[in-house]
């Protein structure tokens, strides 16, 4: 996947432009507030989703500006396309080859790309629920049908904690109970085999990522810990199986507290570094680190897994790292269409191949 060019139009503070970028590495220096991160926004929002910055579509439009259009030509492993976004009123109209689209989801599929940013670093610093979402997310990506399972899991355990509440407040028992939590191991079962396969191709590749970012001299290990499940099973059965025999041991718990205590919306993913949780001991630039390994772990994923390599956008991602994992961002990330957002104005100099842009007050210059 290459973006050959990027236009825009009343797009945040960004004066009207239009870039040809490397179809290697780029690099867009300046100072805070000029511009960078909504230059990688522009980019990211063809894949179909949301900002990583925002979920109002209105606070893409520039101030006192009615609407903003941003366009893209991309090229992929089978043709080259041209893609079009208009937002007027918070609204999306999406064009693809110049035919507008009959809802915005067309897009999805068409354009992949994979995002670090500063907010991005919570992933380690908080607490399991947005390690699960990355999880989510990022199995989505290339499980399109996980999604609507994800959907399904949450509507019945909404369902199951609604009548936990009621038994609570009744002092009644209620047989229904059975089926909720016959439904609610179908899909849980579904998710936690999912999590544990994905886990498991993940963690050797963030682990390699990782040991070249620290030269060698650290481990990055990931572990998904299913509360109730032994993580052995591979078998949908039997992982079944074991959460029912789990909800029903806990079902006067469950009743007491009024919600479900176990499956997959209580699990972990473990992040640790040479054997140290790091949440809690990992410096900040171990934790960008960390965070920067499983990012390309899972750009390498999508490619190995839909034979497409996304486009990798790095946000503000050299800061409180060394000037040798710098360097690695820089030059040892090769074969992929990878954009660089940072402060510092000598990195031209370091880099092998590619582009440098400035951006100043919202302009865009390339050096």
């Amino acid at each position: 996947m290459i973006v050959q060019s990027l236009s825009y139009k009343d797009y945040r503070n960004l004066k009207d432009a239009r870039i040809e970028p490397s179809d290697r590495v780029n690099v867009i220096h300046g100072k805070n507030a000029q511009g960078k991160t909504n230059l990688l926004e522009s980019i990211w929002i063809f894949t179909g989703g949301k900002s990583f910055r925002t979920t109002k579509d209105s606070d893409l439009i520039k101030f006192s500006k009615a609407e903003t259009n941003v366009e893209m030509h991309i090229k992929n492993n089978i043709r080259e396309m041209g893609l079009k976004i208009q937002i007027e009123q918070g609204k999306r109209t999406v064009l693809i080859n110049e035919i507008k689209q009959s809802v915005p989801s067309k897009l999805v599929g068409n354009f992949c790309a994979v995002v670090f940013s500063p907010t991005h670093l919570s992933l380690i610093k908080d607490g399991p629920a947005l390690r699960r979402k990355f999880l989510d997310t990022a199995i989505c990506q290339i499980k399109p049908t996980y999604s609507a399972n994800l959907l399904k899991y949450n509507h019945v355990l909404a369902q199951r904690n609604s009548l936990l509440k009621r038994i609570k407040m009744s002092g009644k028992e209620d047989k229904t109970l059975d089926i909720w939590d016959e439904s609610l191991a179908e899909y849980a079962s579904r998710i936690i085999s999912q999590r544990l396969s994905y886990t498991e191709k993940l963690k050797n590749i963030a682990d390699k990522i990782y040991r070249e970012l620290a030269q060698e001299k650290e481990k990055l290990s990931l572990s998904y810990k299913a509360v109730g499940v032994n993580k052995e099973l591979s078998d949908l059965s039997n992982i079944k199986s074991e959460l029912i025999k789990k909800l029903e041991e806990t079902r006067k718990e469950d009743v007491a507290l009024g919600f479900t205590n176990h499956g997959p919306h209580k699990d972990e993913l473990e992040i640790k570094i040479d054997k140290k949780s790091a949440r809690f001991y990992a410096s900040q630039g171990q934790q960008r680190s960390a965070v920067l390994a499983m990012k390309l772990a899972e750009a390498s994923i999508v490619d190995k897994t839909i034979d497409e390599k996304p486009v990798i956008l790095l946000d503000d991602v050299m800061s409180e790292l060394d000037r040798q994992r710098q360097d690695y961002i820089l030059n040892s990330i090769t074969n992929w269409q990878v954009f660089i957002t940072c402060c510092e104005d000598n990195i031209s100099g370091r880099l092998n191949t590619g582009k440098t842009f400035r951006i100043e007050d919202g302009n865009i210059y390339e050096e």
